[in-house]
């Protein structure tokens, strides 16, 4: 099975990458695994910045992206990196820059899609 989520909002401030995230990883460890992509879109893709330091006891969303890019993958909408100013050099390793044809086709392909 193939899941789509797409994730809209920023990676702090609201719950909704958090939860987002959360769900990925919970679909990860099903059996059988399913195939899972995450794509960031809006203020989203800061969640993909390295480097990230939270609080003692806080989420880390850029954790939670390596996790989901242990058995998944992480595309970022380019048009959205480039109004942010984010550079491919600054983001989590195996997150990669992607663009609306690429998520044209992984939406074709997904059995599910979920957006946040």
């Amino acid at each position: 099975m193939n899941i789509l989520i797409i994730i809209n909002d920023p990676p702090y401030g609201t719950e909704r990458c958090y939860n987002a995230l959360r769900l990925a990883l919970a679909l990860q460890k099903e059996s059988p695994r399913p195939a899972v992509t995450v794509f960031l879109m809006a203020d989203a893709v800061l969640a993909a910045k390295s480097g990230q330091r939270t609080p003692e006891g806080y989420y880390n969303v850029e954790r939670m992206l390596r996790g989901v890019l242990s058995h998944g993958e992480v595309l970022l909408c380019g048009t959205c990196l480039d109004a942010r100013g984010l550079q491919e050099s600054e983001l989590a390793p195996g997150a990669r820059r992607s663009s609306m044809a690429q998520l044209a086709e992984r939406t074709l392909a997904a059995d599910r899609v979920l957006v946040f």
